[in-house]
């Protein structure tokens, strides 16, 4: 298989036009065109579908794409094997995250990352949307919730269960809820991902309705009013790890309900060929949270 057609395919996915592609690698919309064309008869099957002015995937285009990236991965973790200017990971990082949990975990490693792959670059997207990974180019997603049946791979990163807190001052001034009746007396702090509280009781989850003052669809805005003390909120473990360690917010505990099991994921478009930043991201994030 010709890597140069592979990558220009890559090219025209990014682009999403032949005509820019053309003008990116400095051919003519000609050329493109019919190197597209070698590459699915080398193939037996259509990667793309054309019209006048623009090109769209196939399904089997997309089932392509993260092989022709390892393709290219491979082709490049090959030639920096032998080359003594390259050191450590090298190439082009993709990674999506939760906006919250990416600011206080993730971005703290960019730096040393960096430093300690001079051939490296990380291109962090923080959203709270699930994101289609092989659509997008991305290389690794984290993700916290459940995850749903797919085609990707999984693999674990850490513990990350749900958690209610509240500040000293809170339980000081409203006391502690002993059980899950307690909730409908207190100020509830909640994230507008989750509308209700999410529980579990005999390995089964189910959830609670809560009322309170304030919603917001952003981490750190309710982890900053729960320290503050104007309520109780439930979030994720490594949302408030520093808080509850630092003492600014204590963990509860209910009678009669415990913490929904969430881990943290890294998520793959594949593991054939997996790059070596890839690994290398990973490994050095899993060491940040078990430490």
């Amino acid at each position: 298989m010709n890597l140069q057609d592979v990558s220009l395919f890559l090219v025209i996915t990014e682009t999403r036009s032949l005509t820019q592609a053309a003008s990116r690698l400095n051919i003519s919309p000609m050329a493109v065109s019919r190197r597209l064309a070698s590459l699915e008869q080398e193939l037996g099957t259509r990667l793309m579908q054309r019209t006048t002015r623009s090109v769209s995937l196939t399904q089997e285009g997309m089932e392509f794409m993260p092989y022709a990236r390892a393709l290219l991965d491979a082709e490049a973790g090959a030639r920096a094997l032998f080359s003594p200017s390259t050191q450590g990971a090298a190439g082009l990082l993709r990674i999506t995250a939760p906006s919250g949990f990416g600011r206080r975990n993730i971005l703290p490693l960019v730096p040393q990352l960096l430093s300690d792959n001079p051939a490296l670059s990380i291109d962090l997207q923080l959203s709270e949307d699930v994101v289609d990974i092989v659509g997008k180019g991305i290389d690794v997603a984290i993700r916290i919730a459940p995850l749903k049946d797919s085609t990707l791979i999984a693999r674990k990163i850490t513990d990350n269960p749900r958690v209610i807190c509240a500040s000293p001052a809170y339980l000081q001034a409203y006391g502690k809820p002993q059980c899950l009746d307690d909730l409908t007396r207190h100020h509830c702090l909640r994230l507008s991902s989750v509308p209700q509280w999410i529980f579990e009781r005999d390995n089964d989850p189910f959830r609670v309705g809560v009322e309170g003052r304030f919603i917001s669809d952003n981490v750190e805005g309710v982890r900053e009013l729960c320290i503050q003390g104007l309520g109780i909120a439930q979030l994720t473990r490594w949302d408030v790890i520093k808080e509850i360690r630092e003492g600014t917010l204590v963990e509860l505990a209910l009678a009669d309900a415990w913490s929904q099991a969430l881990s943290i994921w890294a998520v793959l478009p594949t593991t054939r060929y997996l790059p070596l930043r890839v690994n290398t991201f990973i490994e050095k994030l899993k060491s940040s949270l078990s430490s």
